[in-house]
């Protein structure tokens, strides 16, 4: 039998990185975060920007306690969230990415919709319409794009400076916009049309491919320690789809920062209805396609939660805004995907500003509010999940929560109550397996196709079992632990 290999699985997320050691074998596989860090954006003169420099020294930071932890450590690889990148001339960084909730898109939706009509872009890239899509952003920035030689997306960029690879990795690449759903390639005349150079598009790198090791100073910098750098899911979500055991009949909803609701399809689904209701074909891992919508997700929470300990002056409790919230009858529901919700700052406010223009009524308090959040989720959840089996024409028996959601035993609840359908949440940390597991598979620890690698995930994996309550019912939560 082979022996277990153990890896570090760098998942960069939209508020928070983590740095994990996994150790995979034909056994199945275990997760130990070393180094846990913030993710904070930073807002300049000209908007807001991710710290993509402060998220590196992370890393690198994270690697070394991971080294130290485990001495035999083989690998590396990185994933992080969609859409953003950084500009490079011979190497260097033009200027610091923009972060996509950052408000300069909207002009160039309306320049690249003059070009090309929303029906004939879906048609060519298949992706739902988000305004902060990477061409989006690469037509605002315009004639900036002519000081640079190449664009890197956020973990090709970071895989970058760890092994000095230059490479566009498919899952990340296929949320750009700018890849033709049918070839899988970049689509250059595309790019010409909107004035984006094809010359600054990255060669395409598959997942689970090795780009190199670490750079002489990063290895040094690590303990004099070298890996291999390898190719993942590099879009977090390909690796946390990756990392759930997932059967035929199931839905998944990857929850955070956003949450991504959806199946796991061979082929892409480009009817123009598909396109109204707002869905994405975007790659996965072993060239599956997740076919799934943009739900606003946990944002609202944690963005609600920060305008409230700023009016405090302190921390708030959130198992005891929770529980509160729990008790709540007839809560509003609110569409979650109103664009007022994408930009940072007070979302109470902008929750009852919604409530007073649709004659709805407003929470009263934040228990009242943080209910109407975790409420709106999973009944936006729910609806997903049913047009998406439609729109497929797959029956949908189960849905799997994973990510930080699958923490929030209410949501997972009111998914089950919402949807009528068994809730399985877990694993929170998917993403990271996700990426270790094919990254051991890179690296010949493992064997087999993306099933394969899931049956794995299945023989440790621990998760809670959420059954469907009458709305109304005073019933405790349904949480049952399964294997």
């Amino acid at each position: 039998m082979t022996e277990p290999i153990r890896v570090a699985a760098v998942d960069l997320g939209a508020t928070s990185g983590r740095v994990v050691v996994a150790e995979v074998g034909p056994g199945g596989a275990r997760l130990d975060v070393v180094h846990r860090f913030a993710n904070t954006p930073v807002r300049l003169t000209d908007g807001l920007h991710w710290d993509v420099v402060g998220l590196f020294r992370e890393v690198v930071d994270g690697l070394r306690l991971a080294v130290r932890s485990s001495p035999d450590l083989a690998g590396v690889a990185v994933d992080s969230w969609a859409v953003d990148y950084a500009l490079l001339r011979e190497g260097r960084m033009v200027s610091t990415p923009f972060h996509y909730r950052d408000p300069r898109n909207a002009a160039a939706v309306e320049t690249v919709h003059a070009k090309v009509d929303p029906a004939a872009l879906y048609a060519r890239n298949g992706l739902q319409h988000l305004p902060f899509n990477t061409l989006f952003q690469l037509v605002a920035d315009g004639a900036h794009l002519h000081h640079a030689d190449t664009m890197l997306l956020v973990p090709d960029l970071i895989g970058h400076w760890l092994s000095g690879h230059v490479g566009a990795e498919v899952t990340n690449a296929s949320t750009t916009g700018l890849l033709d759903v049918t070839t899988g390639g970049w689509d250059t005349d595309l790019a010409t049309t909107l004035g984006v150079p094809p010359g600054i598009l990255a060669p395409l790198v598959p997942s689970g491919s090795r780009i190199g090791g670490l750079l002489p100073h990063v290895r040094e910098e690590i303990g004099g320690h070298d890996l291999a750098v390898t190719t993942v899911g590099s879009h977090d979500t390909a690796s946390a789809i990756a990392g759930t055991v997932l059967g035929p009949d199931d839905a998944y909803v990857s929850c955070g920062t956003w949450g991504l609701v959806g199946l796991e399809l061979e082929r892409p689904v480009l009817a123009d209805e598909a396109r109204t209701a707002g869905f994405t074909n975007e790659g996965g891992v072993d060239g599956r396609v997740r076919f799934l919508h943009n739900v606003m997700g946990l944002w609202l929470l944690s963005e609600s939660v920060r305008t409230w300990e700023r009016e405090d002056g302190r921390p708030l409790d959130l198992s005891a805004l929770l529980a509160a919230a729990a008790e709540v009858e007839a809560p509003l529901v609110f569409d979650v995907d109103d664009p007022r919700f994408l930009a940072p700052g007070d979302i109470p406010e902008r929750i009852r500003a919604y409530a007073a223009e649709h004659d709805l009524r407003r929470p009263a308090d934040r228990a009242e509010t943080a209910r109407a959040i975790l409420e709106s989720l999973a009944a936006a959840f729910a609806a997903t999940v049913d047009r998406a089996a439609e729109l497929a024409g797959r029956r949908v028996r189960r849905i799997q929560v994973v990510g930080g959601g699958a923490l929030n035993t209410l949501l997972c609840q009111l998914t089950a109550d919402r949807s009528g359908l068994e809730v399985l949440a877990g694993p929170v940390e998917a993403t990271a397996l996700g990426n270790a597991l094919v990254q051991a598979r890179t690296l010949d620890a493992v064997s087999g196709d993306l099933d394969a690698l899931r049956a794995l995930v299945g023989r440790t994996l621990e998760q809670q079992r959420y059954l469907p309550r009458s709305v109304h019912s005073k019933t405790p939560l349904v949480a049952r632990k399964v294997m």
